[in-house]
């Protein structure tokens, strides 16, 4: 696939430095999308500014997560910092944020229903993981 000159300088800088090849991969690919999701503007006509959001972008749009965030900002941190020698300086961002799931638990009775149509072998592992686990439980209660 063709890439532009100035991509092909970026992957060059990132493999003089001794990089990782899953890095330079990396860098490019969200340098590319930052690119293009300010309607293929040159880097060295934006900043801050963009950069800011482009990361919002991610955070509120996209629902990306915090560590997805944070590859792209070290990405572009690399651009503008290394590359381009245009520090970003201090940005103020939304960081992403993904609510944490509770895990679902089944209750003492729906556990006994389950092993009641259970049987042989299945019914014995299952038993052994069940008071194992509410041995578990108790102990870290």
């Amino acid at each position: 696939m063709a890439s532009s000159p100035f991509l092909n300088e970026v992957r060059t800088s990132i493999r003089v430095r001794g990089m990782s090849i899953r890095t330079e991969k990396t860098y490019i690919y969200w340098i590319r999308f930052f690119i293009r999701y300010n309607h293929c503007r040159h880097p060295t006509e934006m900043g801050a500014a963009e950069v800011v959001g482009f990361l919002g972008h991610l955070a509120t749009e996209r629902n990306v997560a915090v560590n997805t965030q944070r590859i792209a900002l070290n990405a572009l941190a690399y651009l503008y910092n290394q590359f381009l020698k245009q520090p970003l300086g201090d940005l103020e961002f939304k960081h992403a944020s993904k609510p944490q799931r509770l895990p679902e638990v089944l209750m003492a009775a729906e556990v006994a229903s389950i092993l009641k149509e259970m049987s042989g072998r299945d019914k014995l592992i299952f038993s052994l993981l069940t008071v194992l686990a509410f041995e578990l439980l108790s102990v870290c209660a």
